[in-house]
């Protein structure tokens, strides 16, 4: 099973929006989406619910009051300043670093796992689908990541590709969905912005290794850029394998729970199609060797 990470180096360049495209198109596959602080593919990817769980993976600190003496070394231990005055640990603030347990002489102070979002996983008219909800201030973001793409495997039986929705940028969370994959989309538009995301993304992409290719979305509203763009991959040898022009249709049918292989005469559906047939020949002069 191959997979593959959609990535976008900023927000809004359509990168959801085409992971749910490449769902219809696709045949055996699976999906997750690893934009756990902000997820949306599930809008889109409506199913059965096949199991849900609360997930822990973070540590804060507690103070137990019988047994604190309020002798201020927590206090003075702690770089973050994560205990009030009245010996209470401030949750938003505490890292769960553990230092306050090493240094209390009672006993009082202790570390706890606590919860940090939901996962899910639900079978969709599109295939195996995961995702998760971080709990609002929850720490771990990256490790949920992780938990999204592990959880679904249990699941998968013959499918032959698992697609990653990944988040923008390229901190833990793009990190934790990049690892191990076997190639990445990256969505990118013709912004100053765009382009300069994009150069960090493929950054990293080349950091782990990774295969990376380039679609160009909304391509026709700044040509000039799309030019720019389109020359630095052939310096950098990357493959821009689709260009998807601006359609209003998107937004309509995005309106409606619809991608836009979805809405008749969308000139955007085409050059989806167009993208998927150059990344299926991509995909396979990768398993050649050529």
């Amino acid at each position: 099973m191959k997979t593959i990470a959609i990535l976008s180096g900023k927000g809004g360049t359509g990168k959801t929006t085409l992971a749910a495209s490449l769902a219809r198109l696709a045949g055996e596959k699976a999906l997750a989406d690893c934009d756990v602080e902000a997820p949306n593919l599930h809008i889109l990817l409506q199913g059965k619910l096949l199991e849900k769980k609360e997930y822990r993976g973070a540590q804060t600190a507690l103070i137990d009051e019988d047994l604190c003496r309020q002798c201020g070394l927590c206090r003075e231990a702690c770089r973050f300043q994560a205990i009030s005055a009245g010996y209470q640990v401030i949750p938003f603030r505490c890292e769960g670093c553990g230092v306050c347990s090493l240094v209390c002489p009672h006993g009082a102070a202790h570390l706890e796992t606590v919860k940090t979002g939901d996962t899910y996983v639900h079978e969709t008219g599109e295939g195996l689908f995961s995702h998760a909800l971080l709990d609002i201030g929850a720490e771990g973001s990256g490790k949920l990541v992780t938990e999204v793409r592990r959880i679904i495997q249990p699941y998968i039986q013959t499918e032959k590709l698992f697609f990653i929705d990944g988040s923008p940028g390229i901190g833990c969370v793009v990190i934790a969905s990049l690892t191990g994959c076997d190639a990445a989309i990256l969505v990118t538009e013709p912004t100053l912005s765009g382009k300069s995301d994009l150069l960090r993304v493929l950054d990293l992409a080349d950091h782990f290794s990774i295969p990376a290719v380039v679609c160009i979305n909304r391509f026709d509203v700044n040509l000039e850029l799309t030019a720019e763009i389109e020359a630095y991959c052939r310096q950098a040898r990357v493959p821009v394998l689709g260009k998807i022009p601006f359609d209003s249709r998107v937004v309509e049918g995005l309106r409606n729970y619809k991608t836009p292989l979805e809405m008749e005469g969308s000139t955007a559906a085409a050059a989806i199609r167009g993208f998927w047939e150059n990344m299926q020949k991509y995909l396979q002069n990768e398993e050649e060797g050529e």
